[in-house]
């Protein structure tokens, strides 16, 4: 990857990499900046997980807001709302 490549923003390059161009460069980094790239992804994952996980919650509230949301404890009834 150029200096340029690395710097440059996806909505403002010329080129567009492919994900098996990212692969090969991946693949030609050193062992130290592979574990960071590591240690990114599983950052980024961690947080698209806890949007997902927030986005769902705010709609589960207003879900109860309007009334759409059923509580039982009753395990067959539970088993009918699948």
């Amino acid at each position: 990857m150029t200096v340029r490549q690395a710097h440059c923003k996806p909505s403002k390059c010329l080129t567009k990499m492919t994900f098996s161009d990212v692969v090969e460069e991946i693949k030609g980094l050193s062992l130290e900046e592979k574990l960071e790239i590591q240690l990114l992804l599983q950052q980024f994952l961690r947080e698209e997980r806890r949007d997902e996980t927030y986005a769902s919650f705010k709609q589960a509230q207003v879900e109860e807001k309007q009334g759409k949301l059923t509580f039982s404890s009753d395990i067959n009834e539970l088993r009918k709302l699948n």
